[in-house]
């Protein structure tokens, strides 16, 4: 089985907390991230929008496009604005080859609210869920009709947070939207990493290999700390330096015969877990469960002749 091995420029450049962000170019992180070993980044808010601009950085850097979030607003609007919104995001995906979209629902989401502590999350009613994981699975497939398909990111603090709200949406939705699975939010949320996997495998497109700092999750105080709080706090970090158990991770979805990407997304104070030196601990610990799953590696960057 193959798999390639992608970091979030988040480790880097934090879009929520500016002050938890390390003031290097584009290049810098790509040169890091590249030179610990990964050969993907998504995009972040220092990435170009215009191909032409994109494609010569990626190629400098040998690093391809694996990826890249897209704040949808489906459990609030209409089809048609998060058509009109995606659509450039589409044509720049297409042009790099990336993989896919990753549509992170913010409607109603607190993710991004300091003032707001994580047990006011907002919730849906059965009613709700389903129109909702219906209006997602329609904007999914029209996205892959354009080209490029999405993957849907369960997410602390959003509408999709907890296990049995991600059962209840891959329930009502379809084959449409793939699934992105993210171990470090669904720990983060009470939820059971393995018996997810084995429950939503095959929808599951897109992985993303956070870890969380169990400690740090265990001893906050959700009636009065937000989900920012707890990334201050050191909630999240890179495979190898937390609590998660990525050999089990990783073996069940080799199980599961999944193959592409493993996206390292850790988003922590960049002063106290330098970007490179976490992203060697992430690439030498993926390296280690996945040789030991059975997956090859592919080592190849930006695709050469391109």
């Amino acid at each position: 089985m193959k798999a390639k091995l992608g970091m979030s420029p988040i480790a880097w450049w934090n879009d929520d907390l500016p002050e938890l962000s390390d003031d290097v170019s584009l290049e810098e992180c790509l040169r890091q991230s590249r030179g610990a070993g990964f050969t993907g980044m998504e995009k972040g808010r220092r990435f170009p929008d215009d191909p032409e601009v994109t494609l010569p950085i990626l190629r400098a850097a040998d690093v391809t496009l694996c990826g890249g979030w897209f704040s949808g607003t489906l459990v609030d609007e209409e089809l048609a604005a998060n058509k009109d919104r995606i659509a450039p995001m589409i044509e720049l995906f297409k042009a790099v080859a990336a993989p896919c979209i990753v549509y992170g629902e913010v409607g109603r989401s607190i993710q991004g609210d300091r003032s707001k502590p994580l047990a006011t999350k907002p919730r849906l009613s059965d009613d709700e869920m389903k129109a909702y994981a219906h209006r997602v699975t329609q904007f999914g497939e029209w996205c892959a009709e354009q080209g490029m398909p999405l993957s849907y990111h369960h997410h602390m603090a959003a509408v999709v947070e907890t296990e049995p709200e991600l059962d209840a949406f891959m329930r009502h939705s379809g084959e449409g939207i793939p699934l992105l699975l993210d171990a470090g939010h669904l720990a983060f949320a009470g939820g059971d990493v393995l018996r997810a996997i084995g429950n939503h495998h095959a929808r599951i497109n897109h992985v993303h290999v956070k870890d969380i700092r169990k400690p740090v999750v265990d001893g906050l105080d959700r009636s009065r700390q937000s989900f920012l709080d707890a990334v201050a706090l050191g909630a999240f970090t890179v495979p190898g330096d937390g609590s998660l158990d990525f050999g089990a991770i990783v073996q069940r979805l080799a199980d599961h015969g999944y193959e592409g990407w493993f996206v390292v997304e850790a988003e922590q104070d960049p002063r106290k877990a330098p970007p490179q030196k976490m992203a060697e601990i992430g690439h030498a610990e993926l390296m280690r469960v996945m040789t030991a799953a059975g997956y090859t590696v592919e080592t190849e960057g930006f695709p050469k002749g391109s």
